[in-house]
């Protein structure tokens, strides 16, 4: 279980001064810090142009929450959207209110558990199965929409297309084991490019226009709207991926600086408490986004403040003509990062050796992907662990031997 202290886990100016002194400034950082843009920019741009989100207050309060991660936690701890609220925006049409009160509510619920320490209670609980499973799920996902993101291009030669992503893919394999030359700058850079000669009128859309988040409130009837509908499927998966898997990960990268669960459930609450009422996008931390920036070279806080100085930097000056931008930018390249970064994901769930583990973590993984449900994923798997840890079923505890060959 995670219950290794984090020397950190106060949020003194002493701390945050000791945080940023801590961070390195370098071009791994830079990478780094765009290991999880395949998952932010498809869903920031989604709901902008699909749900009437405002953009440039959804990057300005992203980049807020970037530089207040990076001051509170030593690692590239990623902010991210929330996938299951923005799903269900995107397919069944959500209003804008409708989703920043989701974002509320679900942070509210996080909140509440950090603060009273059920979040640590919770994380005794819960084997390390379990999380594991979750993990290999959402890594798995991310890899599969990865593919999907390259394949929706539907053409072999294009300035975004098949070759694009065959391109995108061999620039990661050559460069996977180089500390010189980061390759999600090169393929960020890349997709500018291609951005560009795509649709060379985007570069007439940008322009300095100064654009600071403005006081929208969601209404009651939002509330009771969403609940049902999107913060329902939310809370189990902030709870289990956003703070005790991510916490899991963070032991694994970074064993002598790990995050604690109740830091991490505070900090998730207080992001959408804050940013819900001026249409701030629900964001929420997350394994998956950990593990793409560390997968392009994150190693400290500086890529996570990197990238939120600049997210502020561009959403105040340039506003909403970023997303004509961001639109054309190559879904191919995006989907090759996001593959990536899920494949770094799956690949800390190979600890799970034994028997026992394994066949939970594989239930949980299976149950979560098959019937897209993390909830139902999470309780099979849960019950199964217990069951086997109770003695209930009698399984071979031994290590994995290679009966293949």
């Amino acid at each position: 279980m995670l219950n290794q202290r984090d020397t950190s886990n106060d949020v003194s100016l002493k701390s945050l001064w000791a945080n940023l002194s801590s961070a390195r400034w370098n071009r791994h950082e830079l990478a780094g810090s765009l290991g999880d843009l395949g998952t932010f920019l498809p869903l920031l741009v989604g709901m902008s142009a699909q749900n009437g989100l405002n953009f440039a207050s959804a990057l300005f309060f992203a980049g807020l929450f970037n530089v207040i991660t990076g001051l509170t936690f030593a690692i590239p701890m990623a902010v991210q959207p929330m996938k299951a609220i923005a799903a269900v925006a995107l397919t069944e049409g959500l209003t804008v209110p409708q989703i920043l009160a989701a974002g509320a509510t679900v942070s509210l619920v996080i909140l509440v558990l950090g603060l009273s320490g059920l979040i640590d209670w919770l994380d005794r609980i819960i084997p390390r199965s379990v999380v594991r499973g979750l993990q290999l799920a959402l890594g798995m996902s991310l890899l599969i929409k990865g593919m999907q993101m390259v394949a929706g291009t539907n053409q072999w030669l294009a300035w975004d297309s098949y070759a694009t992503g065959i391109g995108a893919a061999v620039v990661v394999l050559l460069l996977f084991f180089s500390r010189r030359i980061p390759a999600a700058l090169i393929l960020f850079v890349a997709g500018l490019v291609l951005a560009v000669a795509k649709r060379p009128e985007v570069l007439d859309t940008l322009g300095i226009g100064w654009t600071w988040p403005s006081w929208n409130p969601p209404g009651w009837q939002d509330f009771v709207t969403a609940f049902p509908k999107a913060a329902l499927p939310q809370i189990p998966l902030t709870t289990l991926n956003s703070v005790i898997a991510v916490c899991a990960l963070s032991i694994d990268l970074f064993p002598d600086r790990p995050a604690t669960p109740r830091k991490v459930a505070v900090s998730v609450g207080l992001m959408n408490l804050i940013a819900a009422w001026f249409g701030g996008m629900p964001m929420c931390h997350g394994a998956g986004g950990l593990a793409g920036q560390y997968r392009f070279g994150a190693r400290t806080n500086g890529a996570v403040l990197f990238l939120g100085v600049v997210k502020m930097i561009l959403a105040v000056a340039l506003g909403a003509s970023l997303m004509a931008l961001c639109q054309a930018f190559p879904a191919s390249v995006l989907g090759v990062l996001l593959a990536f970064a899920g494949m770094e994901l799956a690949l800390v769930c190979r600890d799970q050796t034994s028997r026992t583990n394994a066949f939970t973590m594989y239930l949980v993984a299976a149950t979560c992907m098959g019937l897209n449900n993390i909830a139902l994923g999470f309780v099979l798997g849960l019950a199964m662990a217990w069951c086997l840890r109770l003695g209930w079923f009698r399984v071979e505890e031994t290590k994995d031997v290679e009966s293949s060959r």
